[in-house]
């Protein structure tokens, strides 16, 4: 992948290349569209148990997301201890019932009411799983000498895209939950200062109760959010 020596360039071939009609892309497009119109972010989950190897691949496809030179700066804590879940409820509301009594602006709060969210999160410990993402602002080589990641937000942004879309091809509801700050999560995962937590994606089954707020199901149309030139 990367060395502290300098490596050469080598090309190899393409491996897996497709080759599809126009006709089978757009049947591909609009299927693989009408399936991810399916996947809902949820609170509501059910605590049946998902295996560990399901979880697995889907990480391991997230693993396959493009990033900066290459240098894949994430790492996936995946929790399904229920201790350990129970102190990420705890801390994780602390920050919030900060965030909900004055630490975000009004205009903020408001912007979260048609959400329907508050300081209780309930999921942290129903859901059986938990996958916190972390960005990895450097590297170390085998010395400890660091070497610097590139472009680590795009990157990041582009595995979580992928996980989210595996695990909803597994057939799983997840849930992406930012509690300001996060430092509890490096502490409690024993996780280096060299990695941010990005988020912490609560994953399992929906309950048969599960709702979703009516908002949340509108959509912009085409025409704003793309432009063609």
């Amino acid at each position: 992948m990367f060395a502290k020596e300098k490596m050469s360039y080598n090309a190899v071939p393409l491996p897996d290349q497709q080759s599809l009609t126009d006709a089978q892309a757009q049947e591909k497009a609009q299927e693989f569209r009408a399936f991810m119109a399916k996947r809902h972010s949820i609170r509501d989950f059910s605590d049946r148990p998902v295996p560990r190897d399901i979880i697995e691949n889907c990480i391991m496809t997230a693993g396959s997301a493009p990033s900066g030179a290459n240098h894949q700066p994430w790492f996936f804590a995946a929790v399904s201890d229920p201790a350990l879940k129970a102190r990420i409820r705890v801390e994780a509301e602390e920050e919030e019932r900060k965030f909900y009594d004055g630490g975000a602006s009004d205009e903020w709060i408001k912007a979260l009411e048609p959400i329907g969210t508050n300081a209780d999160k309930p999921h942290l410990t129903t859901a059986p799983w938990h996958i916190v993402i972390f960005a990895q602002r450097w590297g170390e080589f085998d010395d400890g000498t660091r070497y610097k990641n590139y472009y680590v937000p795009e990157s990041v942004g582009i595995t979580t895209g992928f996980l989210i879309t595996a695990l909803h091809n597994a057939g799983l509801s997840c849930l992406t939950h930012t509690p300001n700050p996060m430092k509890f999560l490096n502490a409690a995962l024993d996780r280096p200062a060299s990695e941010k937590p990005v988020m912490i994606l609560t994953v399992g089954h929906a309950a048969e109760t599960a709702t979703v707020p009516e908002v949340a199901k509108y959509k912009k149309p085409l025409d704003k959010i793309a432009r063609f030139y």
